[in-house]
């Protein structure tokens, strides 16, 4: 039998009650909450004062991280309607296609290249393959990511309106579903380097990634499909959410269970019940009314797995990150802007607002880290990438705000409320 420090409620409890103070002071200092969650968590952090054990951490409530993205990915795919999809045009398409690839490959190269030297850490060609290159492709995959509350948040707290402002949004609506589709390659392609290059085959590194997606989006097809149908059937809005639910559970369970990507799968279904259901929209209003206890709880939660004696190896890799996925962000803008034709001032400052990035990345380097054999390798990506969330959410608003005045966007000053 297990012991701990505090019972498992309790330190919920103080989960649930020190992320909600922690986003209340984080909206008093005009940062996203997301940014008082995960710092009420470090403070919670077994390397800090130590009030959540680092077994509650990593152990009991590890379930919590699977719970959150798969509500996340179900709204990712609720977010991405056909018929508004139409009316972003190329311009989105290729600009998403564009920025999201820079900063997988930029990110990855300077990982890869440059950890060992920022870290001091000893290098040979065996380590390269089986630890400093699957934590690249990871942290490439995951930082094409960008946080679509967040930047929905400052556009409607600066009440911005013009082409920079639709074309941002357009891009943010996709660009967690072109990160969770890099993530099912990359961590197929560290999968097979984690049995070593001798074994390393086309099928690995290919094949399976391809059959993993697309069992993926069969498995979230049926599931939002079945769902459409039995909404015809419930009555009131509680017991709508119960069968949402419980429909993202099971689907949640059987991907994991046939070893398919539960973000896809998720997806998927949100994808099909918007596109598909006559009374879509109460199939995603009914999860609002919970959707900010869990965010409060996974975000809180992410921050305990803070570790001050590794963070010291792992800070300059999170400048690294930034730098990486900046630097992509804002080449892969304008590159795609160039090809499509999109105008100047959007060509210039979209960049700028692409910055933000948290509930998809953290879930995902959380949901890659069994994959990284390396243990030290392992704790030095996943508070590499809280720190770089952390510093991003910190930078990012103003840079926002920035990107929509300069491109001469209709913008009022930002709201003080919580």
């Amino acid at each position: 039998m297990e012991y701990y420090k505090i019972e498992p409620l309790t330190a919920l409890g103080i989960i649930f009650l020190s992320g909600y103070f922690g986003g209340r002071i984080a909206n008093r200092l005009k940062f996203p909450r997301v940014t008082g969650y995960i710092l009420a968590g470090i403070l919670l952090s077994p390397s800090l004062f130590s009030i959540i054990p680092r077994e509650l951490v990593t152990d009991r409530f590890a379930i919590i991280t699977d719970i959150a993205l798969a509500v996340i990915a179900y709204s990712i795919g609720g977010s991405l309607q056909l018929s508004r999809l139409k009316l972003l045009g190329k311009s989105i398409f290729w600009i998403t296609i564009s920025q999201a690839l820079g900063a997988f490959f930029l990110t990855t190269a300077l990982v890869a290249g440059l950890s060992r030297y920022v870290m001091g850490l000893p290098m040979s060609h065996a380590l390269f393959w089986e630890a400093y290159l699957p934590m690249a492709l990871i942290i490439g995959a995951i930082s094409a990511a960008t946080a679509p509350a967040a930047v929905l948040a400052i556009v409607h707290e600066c009440r911005a309106k013009g082409p920079l402002t639709t074309t941002l949004l357009g891009v943010v609506a996709l660009d967690d579903g072109i990160a969770i589709i890099f993530y099912a390659f990359a961590s197929a392609a560290v999968i097979a380097l984690g049995r070593g290059t001798g074994a390393i085959s086309l099928y690995e590194v290919g094949a399976r990634p391809v059959i993993t997606i697309l069992g993926a989006i069969c498995l979230g097809a049926v599931f939002g499909f079945l769902l459409t149908r039995i909404v015809a059937y419930v009555k009131t809005k509680e017991s709508l959410l119960v069968i949402i639910l419980g429909s993202i559970f099971f689907c949640t369970g059987i991907a994991v269970r046939l070893g398919f990507s539960l973000l896809l799968a998720n997806m998927m279904m949100g994808f099909l019940v918007i596109n598909m259901g006559k009374h879509s929209p109460e199939l995603f209003h009914s999860l609002e009314g919970i959707e900010e206890p869990i965010f409060v709880l996974f975000f809180t939660l992410a921050g305990a797995h803070f570790d001050l004696g590794v963070f010291k190896l792992a800070g300059p890799m999170a400048f690294i990150i930034i730098l990486g996925r900046f630097t992509g962000k804002l080449l892969g803008t304008r590159l795609g802007a160039y090809l499509s034709y999109t105008p100047e001032a959007v060509k210039k400052y979209l960049g700028f607002g692409l910055l933000p990035k948290a509930g998809v990345t953290i879930g995902l380097v959380l949901l890659a880290q069994p994959l990284i054999k390396n243990p030290v390798m392992s704790e030095i990506m996943v508070n590499a990438v809280l720190g770089s969330v952390i510093i991003n959410e910190l930078i990012a608003p103003p840079l926002v705000k920035y990107a929509l005045e300069k491109a001469g966007e209709d913008v009022k000053e930002l709201s003080h409320e919580s």
